[in-house]
């Protein structure tokens, strides 16, 4: 086999040249042309091998490292990843509290730096009313009925097709169920899994109201620490290693946004291997705004984890739209359970959605995202810099550390009264050991040119109380 590992360039095709020197190696790989550890050769080298610039070959070299089929390793060079077998073995399903505080009751109006909540100046409100009124029109048309409880075909078949080509996830549409949104997605899986008695590791840092929901799910919730590398798996052996699943946000860790490392995620999916579960919560999916997003976990192990998805943070929590993937073996289960307990959302609404997948407005709706969420979210960093106190982002948000001691509670308490409705960071701790005060800073409702405003007064509510840079 020559160095260029078969790869044909097409200067007149559809995609770009570094594409057809990613998509090439990537076919290696997964051919096992390219076994696990193999050296590729340098930018240089290949770039002369194909008669192409070095700059494309170093693009594609980075689009293979963010989807983690290479490693990059300096002076020793790009070697391809270890990557899981096809195949694992396959067990009955395993059986599957403290929480924080209730969830707040009523409805809540986005304010600036709110978490959770996408921009509402970015909607495509025009064109969603479109479609919903097509929907309406053509569900008049449909005879009376009930509606499939795992969600309507062409929806579930589109958001499989979407899962495939930005979160690397191959599955079929029968895997797919449309629920009521990320809590109708966690609860069909507690009651799928019969979770009901067991122990479950959560992030610690981590979603406090997912430590909340597994309190009602009978769970016991044990907190493992997180750094920048994602779960630690070897800490949550050691603390408990009788648990029956994990619950883990592997693209994007809430609230530090680190990207689970493929070392963590192989040692996670061996930990689970053929007797436990990983509930994969993607809450913001493909939406990183820095480079390509890592792929979803359960693409490198489509039997042992549970992706749930939502639309809440893309599109918009008013549609109470998300969607749980399954394993083919739990498919039955998951059938039963959703046609007894927690049926799809009322099929217009999903009828309006499939179109607006299908006809690819929300792939160009997330792409426009990325670019506004970067551009706010670098404001907010230099308006906090202007001001002289450290920052770190954070997924779609930043977050403004503060000294130990200061009440990060009643500092968000004080701003919501001005207004702004930052998050305070300690109760995302499960352990009083690690917890740490902070504010989390979402940035979606942050225009770029209201930043200095929005943070200036952020700052006046922390002078107020003492806290200086």
């Amino acid at each position: 086999m020559d160095g260029s590992f078969g790869i044909s360039i097409d200067r007149g095709g559809r995609l770009s040249l570094s594409e057809q020197i990613a998509d090439g190696i990537r076919a290696a790989i997964r051919e096992g042309r390219l076994p696990p550890g193999a050296r590729l050769p340098s930018w240089n080298d290949l770039a002369t091998q194909l008669g192409v610039a070095r700059g494309t070959v170093r693009s594609a070299y980075e689009s293979l490292a963010d989807g983690q089929f290479v490693i990059a390793a300096g002076a020793a060079g790009t070697r391809v990843a270890k990557r899981p077998p096809t195949s694992r073995i396959v067990p009955e399903p395993a059986k599957g509290k403290e929480s924080f505080g209730p969830f707040p009751g009523g409805a809540t109006s986005p304010l600036p730096f709110q978490l959770g909540v996408p921009a509402t100046d970015l909607f495509p409100a025009a064109l969603w009313s479109r479609k919903l009124a097509q929907a309406a029109r053509d569900a008049i048309a449909v005879p009376t009925g009930y509606p499939d409880a795992a969600g309507e075909p062409g929806l579930r078949a589109e958001i499989a097709g979407y899962l495939a080509v930005a979160r690397g996830l191959a599955c079929r549409p029968a895997q797919v169920f449309v629920t009521q949104g990320y809590a109708g997605a966690f609860s069909l899986v507690m009651r799928m899994i019969r979770a009901h008695g067991s122990k479950a590791w959560v992030e610690d840092p981590g979603y406090p109201f997912a430590r909340t929901a597994l309190g009602w799910s009978g769970v016991e919730a044990v907190g493992v620490p997180v750094d920048r590398d994602g779960l630690d798996v070897a800490a949550g052996i050691a603390k408990a290693p009788d648990v029956a699943f994990a619950l883990v946000t592997a693209g994007q860790q809430a609230p530090l946004g680190h990207t689970m490392s493929l070392e963590r995620r192989h040692a996670l999916l061996d930990w689970a291997a053929g007797r436990r579960w990983i509930v994969e919560d993607d809450f913001l999916g493909e939406l990183q705004l820095v480079r390509r997003a890592a792929p979803a976990l359960a693409s490198m192990d489509a039997r042992r984890v549970l992706h749930i998805g939502s639309f809440s943070k893309t599109m918009s929590p008013s549609l109470r739209m998300g969607f749980l993937v399954v394993p083919m073996d739990l498919v039955d289960a998951a059938t039963q359970v959703a046609g007894t307990l927690e049926p799809a959302p009322p099929p217009v609404v999903q009828m309006a959605l499939e179109s607006f997948l299908h006809e690819g407005h929300y792939l160009r709706h997330l792409r426009r995202m990325k670019r506004a969420y970067a551009e706010r979210r670098e404001a907010v960093m230099g308006a906090l810099a202007a001001r002289s106190f450290a920052c770190e982002a954070s997924g779609l948000s930043v977050r403004l550390p503060l000294a130990d001691g200061v009440d990060d509670g009643a500092l968000a308490r004080e701003a919501m009264a001005v207004g702004l409705s930052p998050v305070p960071l300690s109760p995302w701790f499960v352990s009083d050991a690690m917890r740490c005060s902070g504010l989390l800073l979402g940035v979606t409702n942050v225009p770029v040119d209201r930043a200095t405003a929005h943070v200036n007064a952020l700052l006046d509510v922390l002078a107020r109380r003492g806290v200086r840079p």
